[in-house]
């Protein structure tokens, strides 16, 4: 379907919207739409160095908001989706697990340039959310921007302000343009943001709690992000709760992908440091006003809401496979090359508990993502696991690291593997629950 919503104003668009959502639920035939979104990837640009023009890049924008996408636990979305670039595209949703028909490649075709689609995807649980369309990085002719969407909870949550941290990694050349990742990076530097600046700045009053949302946006670098002179308690990870945790010596480790959210309550003012494995550099600020004043009573540190997810697996019963990253004679390919005759990574019927051995053959660290599903990491003696769930994983050179899942989520499902190189392509296979 091609049409020019994208032409429209905003308010018309959200009109359009709401009629569309009138026609879905006349005669109660299917159930109500509770929520919309449009989506546009388009050309855009970012200031990333002064004194440069602005650097050429392409996006995922969300055209139907104004600041911050959120959407509720529970609710059914309408997503337009217009893809202004000139390649084949479609929105990936990182820590969705929703229906099938959402994922890209298996689920659905991508979208062709100049044209709009339609769909409609269930938001089951609360969570910090990615929204991205470089999977398709073989036809990206600039480096691209994700775009955050936070699912918020139906329960009040203990904190002052949510605030989302977008990190990015950007490869310079000379005159300032970028290089998308996937190719050689000769001759270029490495460049870090935060919302899209080179110098985040976030000011709060003093002793507020603030539930800050890191999220590594860039595409091949495992990062670590630490805001001097605070504890930094972690509540969830890759959009799933977790019992509250600090954060050894205040510092968030996260692959490409992965996503934090940590509450900390602002004592001083104090800069974001970051560290890409190489060298620590000042990314942002916290500006912090006021008298602190202990809060009367306090706020208490509590777990977020759980999303259901089951409290134990069966690894007695568990069905096992290997499965050796990026490893072309197991079926990796590029996302340009998939095809959906290809053999499936593993099978499973519904309700079984999945334990997958991961094989990192490769010099430098893999990175794994996980469609579909969230998984636990195990521990070394295969015993038990961490507290928490992941749908990311950074694996170190010639390590095997044993992730368990319980296989709820019927369908088709993409799984990822890139290595920390920039100029390594990203590899995609699938599975299947039956």
């Amino acid at each position: 379907m091609k049409t020019r919503i994208f032409d429209l104003t905003r308010r018309e668009v959200l009109a359009g919207f709401g009629a569309s959502a009138a026609g879905l639920t006349a005669g109660g035939a299917v159930p109500a739409v509770t929520a919309q979104l449009a989506l546009q990837a388009r050309p855009a640009t970012l200031a990333l160095r002064s004194g440069q023009p602005a650097t050429p890049i392409w996006e995922l924008a969300a055209v139907s908001h104004l600041g911050d996408v959120r959407l509720k636990r529970g609710d059914r979305c309408e997503v337009v989706f217009r893809n202004d670039l000139p390649v084949p595209l479609a929105p990936v949703w990182y820590g969705l697990n929703g229906p099938a028909a959402a994922d890209p490649l298996r689920g659905r075709a991508p979208t062709a340039p100049d044209a709009t689609e339609t769909s409609i995807i269930s938001v089951p649980t609360a969570g910090t959310l990615l929204a991205d369309f470089r999977l398709f990085e073989d036809g990206l002719k600039q480096p691209a921007r994700p775009l955050p969407i936070i699912a918020t909870e139906t329960n009040t949550v203990a904190a002052d302000r949510d605030v989302v941290l977008l990190i990015e990694e950007w490869r310079l050349r000379p005159d300032g343009t970028a290089l998308a990742p996937g190719r050689e990076p000769k001759d270029t530097s490495p460049l870090y943001t935060i919302n899209g600046t080179t110098s985040f700045e976030l000011s709060a009053s003093a002793n507020e709690r603030l539930r800050l949302r890191f999220i590594n946006g860039s595409q091949r670098s495992v990062l670590a992000i630490k805001l001097e002179s605070h504890e930094v308690h972690v509540v969830a990870l890759d959009g799933q709760p977790a019992e509250p945790f600090p954060a050894r010596n205040g510092a968030l480790v996260l692959a490409p992908g992965a996503r934090a959210d940590a509450f900390v309550d602002a004592a001083t003012s104090a800069p974001f440091l970051l560290h890409d494995g190489k060298e620590a550099r000042q990314v942002g600020r916290l500006t912090v006003s006021g008298k602190l004043d202990r809060r009367a009573p306090p706020l208490p540190l509590l777990p977020l809401p759980p999303n259901d997810l089951p409290d134990r697996l069966d690894l007695r019963g568990a069905l096992r496979f290997d499965v050796a990253l990026g490893a072309a004679d197991a079926g990796w390919v590029r996302a340009a090359n998939f095809s959906t005759s290809s053999a499936p990574a593993f099978r499973t019927k519904a309700g079984r508990t999945v334990v997958l051995a991961l094989k990192n053959p490769a010099p430098v660290a893999t990175v794994f993502h996980l469609h579909g599903h969230h998984f636990r990491l195990l521990d070394k003696l295969d015993d038990g696991w961490k507290p928490y769930w992941l749908d990311t994983l950074a694996i170190e050179p010639g390590q095997t690291q044993r992730i368990a899942f319980a296989a709820a989520s019927p369908g088709r499902w993409l799984i990822e593997s890139v290595v920390t190189d920039w100029a390594a392509p990203r590899l995609v296979r699938w599975y299947e629950v039956e």
